[in-house]
């Protein structure tokens, strides 16, 4: 099936800086593929000061659908669109935006993408620790917040943000530095790029988190980071990046194309995105 909007082939993209690193065309390209959808998605390298200017050139083009949004644009990028969602006073970020006729409306999906992998787990009451206090942590924090979790502790660079960050989603706990000691948590998320290929690393000591935790890094280049390998080192059990990638991928693909993915070839698509 072609998708056209203007004159060309409709297209979704994915924008940040970096973003060579980003799998979001090979999963979106394979969900397209698997549908029989002649529509592309591509990745678009966007400096900070040339965001406006993004938004009001794909406005112009017919053919664009929407995009997807990381890093470092998460927070800026909602200056530029329309916010239904009241999303700025909720998560405060975005990482999707599509068209809606002649307007472009913001959302989030990292935060149903971020849950669904643990959405077993009941996390009520328990104690819970998040390194970040960016656009992830946003959404990470906001589910959190939805299903009553008990103290977190927040690691970042400056715990100022952080606890501001914990009072605005109304979580009670503690903002410490990033070289912080960890507490003991059922619940340990990295919702910052640290261990991403071409950054710093995360070097964290686990021994204070009990048998039955769960270590939670977004970072999905290398799949395999440091924080998930001393994860495993102590047979705790583990949710690497690509969860989360591929379930926010899929709320936007059926934004931008109109149909949900098909979701039964899970295993196929991390496959390749692996291989």
């Amino acid at each position: 099936m072609t998708l056209r909007q203007g004159s060309g082939r409709a297209y979704a993209e994915v924008i940040g800086n970096p973003i060579a690193h980003s799998k979001s065309p090979v999963i979106h390209g394979f969900w397209l593929t698997a549908l029989g959808f002649e529509a592309a998605y591509h990745k678009t390298q966007v400096a900070a000061a040339g965001l406006g200017d993004y938004f009001a050139d794909r406005r112009a083009d017919p053919d664009w659908l929407g995009c997807n949004i990381t890093i470092p644009h998460k927070e800026a990028a909602l200056d530029f669109v329309e916010d239904r969602g009241d999303v700025r006073a909720s998560i405060g970020a975005i990482n999707t935006v599509f068209r809606d006729g002649d307007a472009i409306v913001g959302t989030n999906t990292d935060a149903a993408g971020f849950y669904a992998p643990i959405s077993g787990m009941d996390l009520a009451g328990q104690p819970v620790v998040v390194i970040g206090a960016g656009g992830a942590a946003r959404a990470i924090l906001f589910a959190l917040s939805r299903v009553g979790v008990g103290r977190v502790t927040l690691l970042n660079r400056n715990p100022l943000k952080g606890a501001a960050l914990l009072a605005s989603f109304g979580l009670k706990g503690d903002a410490l530095k990033l070289d912080a000691p960890i507490p003991s948590a059922a619940l340990l998320v990295n919702a910052t790029s640290l261990g991403m290929t071409g950054q710093p690393p995360l070097d964290l000591d686990l021994s204070a988190l009990p048998d039955d935790a769960i270590v939670y890094d977004i970072v999905y280049a290398p799949l395999e980071t440091a924080l998930i390998k001393a994860a495993r080192a102590r047979d705790l059990d583990t949710v690497d990046g690509l969860e989360m990638l591929i379930g926010q991928a899929a709320l936007a693909f059926e934004m931008f194309f109109g149909r949900a993915p098909p979701r039964d070839r899970d295993d196929e698509l991390r496959s390749l995105l692996t291989s």
